[in-house]
């Protein structure tokens, strides 16, 4: 007889789907990676169907999260909107899918929101209440919750900070001039390092290493400016793979931020996620405990 309960969290990305169990102690445990196949034949449902059924014959799972890049309508569990990552992916209906399929409880939420819910659930933002987040990685998301309400705008397209800060002169924005996919792009072309062999390099002292990184941050550091003079949040939380670079990381943006402010204008409490790639499993099933 199954006893302990779980949860079953999956946090669907662009080329994979991560998923793993969260007991009611909040515990992760049963990582596991899935491929999208780029939602082929709607491989991403497929994909969650199969994993969901495959565990439900050996634990006791009593709730489903779902994290998902995409806009998502919160209310009935689908996808608004998702770029050209994930094909014919709008208008999937992944909570009323879910919870035909196995008569269970689905949420089903953003993966930037998912990951800001993450860090207020066991991570770095339990105390705070005016939090922003932004997730760095082949894109920029950003998401904003506010005593304990996520803030997605008129038409749910709130935080949409890539597309920040066009430049008529490159012809880019915040994302393309920031993600760490660009980043990614400049060391591999100079360096052929990856970006955390060119960390590594520049925590040593490097000096390339260490000027394309701190060149990268202060375009990442512009954009944070933007979100503090429109938000003003008392904790802003850097999340995605780069969060795992830590204090080196902060002290480069708390370096940068402050010339894209006004004097003595920087209060706010900068910091990475404490859950790194996990915090957008641990939110997918916030609503659960909250």
């Amino acid at each position: 007889m199954l006893t302990q309960a779980y949860y079953l969290t999956f946090d669907i990305g662009g080329t994979t789907i991560k998923y793993g169990l969260i007991d009611e102690n909040l515990t992760l445990t049963h990582l596991g990676q899935l491929e999208t196949q780029q939602n082929q034949n709607g491989m991403i449902m497929q994909q969650l169907i199969k994993t969901t059924r495959k565990v439900m014959t050996t634990y006791k799972i009593i709730g489903i999260g779902v994290s998902t890049a995409g806009i998502v309508n919160r209310e009935l569990g689908t996808i608004i909107y998702a770029g050209p990552t994930i094909p014919n992916y709008i208008g999937t209906e992944i909570k009323a899918i879910l919870s035909h399929e196995f008569t269970l409880p689905v949420y089903v939420e953003n993966d930037v929101n998912a990951a800001l819910l993450g860090e207020k659930l066991v991570g770095a933002a339990q105390d705070a209440n005016n939090i922003y987040c932004v997730a760095l990685g082949t894109g920029i998301g950003g998401a904003h919750l506010l005593n304990n309400h996520l803030q997605d705008g008129g038409t749910a397209q709130a935080n949409s900070i890539g597309y920040l800060l066009y430049d008529s002169a490159t012809q880019t924005n915040y994302e393309q001039r920031a993600s760490t996919l660009t980043l990614q792009a400049q060391l591999s072309a100079q360096l052929h390092l990856s970006v955390p062999e060119a960390f590594d390099a520049a925590k040593r002292g490097e000096s390339l290493p260490l000027e394309i990184i701190r060149n990268w941050s202060r375009s990442v550091a512009q954009g944070l400016a933007q979100i503090i003079l429109i938000v003003d949040p008392e904790l802003l939380i850097i999340g995605g793979g780069v969060s795992k670079q830590e204090k080196f990381l902060l002290d480069l943006l708390n370096q940068s931020i402050p010339a894209y402010l006004p004097p003595n204008f920087y209060r706010t409490k900068l910091v990475t996620a404490h859950n790194f790639n996990d915090a957008a499993l641990f939110g997918a099933v916030y609503r659960f405990f909250n």
